[in-house]
């Protein structure tokens, strides 16, 4: 995919309001493996969504991400597929391979950004463990770290 104006990323954000997932899917980037699949996608929003309720365990935002990354921190990280530019982010992964820390990409920024219950999209979310939550995100580090990365 090549570059996008603005105006043509505002036609695709409002139009992955209607999308199905496999067409979600047909927008992301070609770094984005692996690939969460619906299910795992879901459960991935609705962890997301039970961290904000603690504030201090969720961090969004590229800049805040990868801070906190490089200064130790550790938990499973969840990118969107659909980053364009990919630059601003593709070295993100390898980061999160040399510090073991399990990622996934999910195909939607902006259901990344609901999921955080903001109006905007989200690039990259780290979710830190938490005694709240602590079944369901140890059921998806553990779904991580079994996804194939095919290439």
């Amino acid at each position: 995919m090549g570059e996008m104006n603005v105006s043509e990323q505002a036609s695709i954000a409002e139009a992955t309001d209607e999308l199905t997932y496999e067409e979600k899917i047909a927008f992301c980037n070609g770094i984005a493996k692996p690939m969460a699949p619906k299910k795992l996608a879901k459960k991935c929003y609705k962890l997301i969504k039970k961290a904000n309720q603690q504030k201090t365990y969720v961090r969004s935002g590229l800049k805040d991400v990868q801070t906190r990354i490089r200064k130790g921190e550790k938990g499973i990280v969840i990118f969107a597929g659909d980053v364009s530019p990919v630059e601003v982010m593709c070295h993100l992964p390898g980061v999160c391979e040399d510090k073991d820390i399990p990622y996934v990409f999910v195909p939607s920024r902006k259901d990344l950004g609901a999921a955080l219950n903001v109006k905007r999209g989200c690039l990259v979310v780290l979710i830190r463990p938490n005694s709240d939550y602590e079944e369901a995100y140890n059921e998806l580090k553990e779904q991580f770290t079994t996804l194939p990365v095919a290439l």
